[in-house]
């Protein structure tokens, strides 16, 4: 049967900005999905992130510092709430699913600490697992394929539907259709216990990033780094 067979929780933030050590969260959902691929339940928040949004972001999820500040929860109850409903599927033992995990997880991680919440990683007693991500899945099983790997690009090749996108609710679910779809097609992936496949990922993201850091320093920049952890880039300090 498989995990694809089974329930799915998926995850995903919209944020200021890309730097997990800085930046902050905007939106959040966390939807829980049924085998079939119907939503089951879900949660979502809209922040004010107690900083300026840059215009750039806006542009991407359409998210003004004057809604966020209006409308928006305070950020510290929300992070609570968020990393509290993350911790909660994970102990149900169903995987969670994060495009990119090292960002958002780590993003949220960061978040805890400014505000003195216990984190995700605390709640757990371990760094979150089982986690499934559909872009370090897809590098890892189709390697050489041509073209973007960001969700709309992996929706569009798997056939997946994504209407709404940069709306955290929306990726989210999209997130996790893709990935059921790759496990479908690669039944390899599809059938392999949860902590397989979690290790797989560590070992296929750590893989992926040196050779993205061989690239940069060979084509861009001598001494470029490339975060190999997966799904939670360390604290620094």
């Amino acid at each position: 049967m498989g995990w694809i067979s089974g329930p799915l929780v998926a995850f995903d933030l919209e944020t200021t900005g890309t730097d997990v050590e800085t930046d902050r969260i905007v939106t959040a959902a966390v939807v829980r999905l049924e085998p079939d691929g119907a939503v089951a339940s879900e949660r979502t928040w809209l922040l004010d992130p107690g900083v300026a949004i840059p215009e750039q972001a806006s542009a991407i999820h359409g998210i003004s510092t004057e809604h966020a500040r209006e409308h928006g929860a305070p950020a510290a109850s929300a992070v609570e709430e968020i990393a509290g409903a993350v911790a909660e599927g994970l102990r149900s033992g169903t995987p969670l699913v994060v495009m990119n995990a090292r960002y958002d997880l780590s993003l949220l991680d960061r978040e805890c600490r400014r505000y003195g919440i216990e984190s995700v990683s605390e709640r757990l007693g371990s760094v979150p697992s089982p986690v499934i991500d559909p872009l370090v899945i897809d590098k890892h099983i189709d390697k050489y394929r041509k073209g973007k790997r960001a969700l709309h690009a992996l929706c569009a090749h798997y056939g997946v539907s994504l209407e709404d996108a940069h709306d955290a609710r929306a990726d989210a679910v999209a997130a996790a259709r893709v990935v059921r779809r790759i496990g479908e097609k690669h039944r390899p992936v599809g059938l392999m216990p949860l902590a397989d496949l979690h290790g797989l990922q560590v070992r296929a993201a750590a893989e992926q990033s040196a050779s993205l850091q061989a690239y940069l320093r060979r084509t861009a920049d001598p001494s470029a780094v490339v975060e190999p952890s997966w799904p939670l880039v360390p604290r620094r300090g």
